[in-house]
């Protein structure tokens, strides 16, 4: 299938879409094309927002594509918006992918809207930082799937989740879509059945639109590679044994599994795969020249700034514990993180000290991944500290019995405004990054889906033929 008259005519986005325009946009649609599109509700959200399902095509497969399963992880949500068109608008398109297609452009509305802020830019390091939102684990659509695993059993879904999971059950998707993104680095892929025959189609996807691959350390120490930047998807069972192998406590792991992981245990045959690609783009990601340290260096040094990094977070958030409200939901990722950061260090240096290729040549993508980036991410968090702060600060009124907690609360923020802005400066001295376009993003996004459900339409075409 020539993919390039698909890829080619994605727009030139400058900015992400809100909420409200992606519902807006999806209604439109089914408007113009009212024999070919429909538009459902697949359930609410827990703040009742539809969630809207779209089904175009009507091929022997079903297709499932659902974005912003991680809200601070829009890109997808602008790739099904590109793709939901361009199927609805290409008969051809339609019939030779073979699907029937379901496409929730957003299935958290809720955590979404507390991003906007920084989806109309400018697109920078602290913008970001200062106006980023990701829920908890066990708050978080991807991770609230139902799992028992040994001491570890979740079955508390959130409303989005149950929305998945009764589509999953329904259409029995072949193919399923769980659109994320990353923040900083270079592309790289999860799917959750090894086809090796499509990686270096992968590899080109991204290399076409000048997007590096990450060569860097995996996002999670537990995950299996099937090749550089490619791995298997991520299960709940798999965290927990990891935890448990390398002398971590498998009790801080208080959420579900993944959709990957429930979807393949629900119909058996669901190839689940993930694009992850980033906003920012440093050429470090990619660099496979010698560091001058160990990669097990590399780790020690990552986990002793971190041990640091907590400590800052503890600094902002210690003095006003008695001010924070239960409802209040950005402080409850940097409390997770907090209550994992010593078991999870542990672990981290427990797998690397016995693994032996530790003790070869770190590459500088290594050491840029275990020390700039993770710094990049620790902004993330200090943001959601300061947000805590300012949602405090928003509930309270001013007054004569509440003026101890709103200086205390001011003072937070100022501390936490003050080490956010020392990240920035520092971080904007040491790297060297781009804001990588969102077309280009969307590009990779889309081939990398043609990619994939096209070749698991051709093992059921053979697999027919075969009968």
């Amino acid at each position: 299938m020539d993919f390039h008259r698909i890829i080619d005519s994605v727009p030139d986005y400058g900015t992400f879409m809100t909420v409200d325009e992606m519902d807006a946009s999806t209604r439109r649609l089914a408007e113009e094309y009212p024999d070919i599109v429909t538009v459902f509700e697949a359930g609410v959200s827990r703040q009742g927002h539809p969630l809207l399902c779209i089904q175009i095509g009507d091929g022997p497969l079903n297709a499932l594509c659902f974005a912003c399963p991680h809200p601070n992880e829009p890109i997808g949500a602008m790739t099904m918006e590109y793709f939901s068109r361009a199927l609805a608008e290409d008969k051809e398109l339609r019939e030779e992918l073979g699907y029937t297609w379901y496409i929730i452009k957003c299935i958290d509305p809720d955590g979404t809207r507390l991003n906007e802020n920084w989806f109309k830019g400018p697109f920078n390091l602290y913008h970001y930082m200062r106006n980023y939102f990701r829920p908890v684990g066990k708050e978080q659509v991807e991770w609230t799937f139902p799992v028992d695993h040994k001491s570890l059993h979740f079955n508390s879904p959130l409303p989005e989740t149950e929305a998945l999971m009764k589509l999953i059950k329904d259409k029995k998707p072949k193919f399923m879509y769980s659109l994320h993104n990353a923040g900083f680095g270079g592309a790289y892929w999860y799917i959750s059945e090894d086809m090796p025959e499509l990686y270096e189609n992968l590899y080109e996807s991204a290399r076409r639109q000048e997007v590096s691959i990450s060569l860097g350390e995996p996002e999670v120490p537990s995950v299996t590679e099937f090749a550089p930047a490619i791995y298997g998807c991520i299960s709940a069972g798999q965290e927990y044994d990891y935890l448990e192998q390398y002398g971590g406590d498998p009790s801080v792991y208080d959420c579900g599994t993944s959709s990957a992981d429930y979807a393949l245990t629900e119909t058996g045959e669901c190839v689940t795969f993930l694009t992850e690609l980033p906003y920012f783009f440093d050429p470090r990601i990619e660099d496979l020249s010698d560091s001058g340290m160990t990669r097990l260096e590399a780790v020690q040094k990552n986990v002793e700034q971190s041990r640091k990094q907590h400590a800052d977070l503890e600094s902002i958030l210690v003095g006003i514990r008695s001010c924070i409200h239960p409802d209040n939901p950005f402080v409850k990722l940097v409390d997770q993180i907090l209550r994992y950061g010593e078991s999870g260090g542990a672990a981290k240096l427990k797998w690397a000290e016995s693994d032996p290729s530790f003790k070869h040549p770190a590459k500088v993508s290594h050491v840029f991944d275990n020390l700039q980036i993770a710094s990049f991410y620790h902004g993330l968090s200090l943001g959601l500290s300061i947000r805590t702060c300012e949602y405090e600060l928003d509930r309270l009124s001013v007054s004569a019995t509440e003026s101890a907690a709103v200086q205390r609360l001011e003072a937070a923020r100022d501390h936490g405004l003050e080490l956010l802005k020392r990240l920035c400066d520092r971080l904007e001295l040491e790297m060297n990054y781009s804001v990588i376009p969102i077309q280009k993003l969307v590009r990779i996004q889309v081939e990398g889906g043609l990619i994939v459900s096209s070749r698991i339409a051709e093992k059921h075409k053979d697999a027919e033929i075969s009968l």
